[in-house]
C-alpha cells in the first residue's frame, strides 16, 4: 500500500477502536441532542468492531467521580473499561499494554471530552508514531467552541479526522456480502 493508503483508509486487520471516557456523570453535563447522537454513533462503531473481530479498549477516568460507562455501550464492550487518573489515556500503562498487546497499528478513536482526554490521548498516540483517525460525530464537549478545538489541533497533528459512516464502510470494504448487509443497516 501507498502512503496515502495507509495512512487514510482503514484496515479492519490493524485497526482498534478506542472509547474515551463516555461516563455517567460525565455524560449529564452533555447537550443531550449531541450525546444521543455520540452514543448512537458509538454504538454503531462497537457493533462494527464485534461483527469484524476488531479490539475494543474502553477507558474510565476517575470512577468514584464520573460514574461508570453508560450501560449502552457497557453492555457491548467485549473487556472491561480501564480505569485512569491520567487525562491521555496513554498516561496509563493499563492502557498501553492493552494497546500494544493489540499489535494494531490504526486506532479509531472516540469519546469525550475532545478537547480535554480524547486531545490528549490522541496527541500522544500521534507522537507514538500510531495512525489515529477521530470519528467527529463520536467525540464531544460540554461547549461546540471545545469540541471544535479539539479537533482543530488534533488535525493539525496529524489525525485522520472521519465520521462514523466513513468508519463503517471503509472498514467493509465491499458491498453484496452478508456482513455488510447487517451492518449497513446501523446507518439507514
Amino acid at each position: 500500500m501507498g502512503a496515502i493508503m495507509d495512512t487514510y483508509f482503514l484496515d479492519r486487520n490493524r485497526a482498534v477502536l478506542v472509547v474515551i471516557d463516555v461516563q455517567e456523570k460525565l455524560c449529564r453535563a452533555m447537550d443531550p441532542e449531541v450525546l444521543a447522537i455520540l452514543t448512537a454513533n458509538i454504538f454503531i462503531l462497537l457493533q462494527t468492531a464485534k461483527e469484524m473481530g476488531i479490539p475494543v479498549i474502553a477507558t474510565e477516568q476517575y470512577v468514584k467521580g464520573l460514574g461508570e460507562t453508560v450501560d449502552l455501550l457497557k453492555a457491548e464492550l467485549t473487556a472491561p473499561p480501564l480505569e485512569k487518573m491520567s487525562f491521555s489515556c496513554s498516561g496509563d500503562p493499563k492502557f498501553v499494554e492493552a494497546l500494544k498487546a493489540t499489535g494494531r497499528s490504526q486506532v479509531i478513536v472516540t469519546g469525550m471530552e475532545s478537547h480535554v482526554c480524547v486531545l490528549q490521548t490522541v496527541l500522544e498516540l500521534l507522537d507514538d508514531g500510531l495512525n489515529v483517525h477521530l470519528v467527529r460525530d463520536a467525540v464531544m464537549s460540554r461547549h461546540q467552541m471545545n469540541w471544535q478545538t479539539g479537533l482543530d489541533v488534533m488535525g493539525a497533528a496529524g489525525a485522520v479526522i472521519t465520521s462514523t459512516e466513513a468508519v463503517l464502510f471503509q472498514l467493509l470494504k465491499v458491498a453484496g456480502t452478508g456482513e455488510f448487509k447487517k451492518l449497513s443497516k446501523l446507518v439507514r
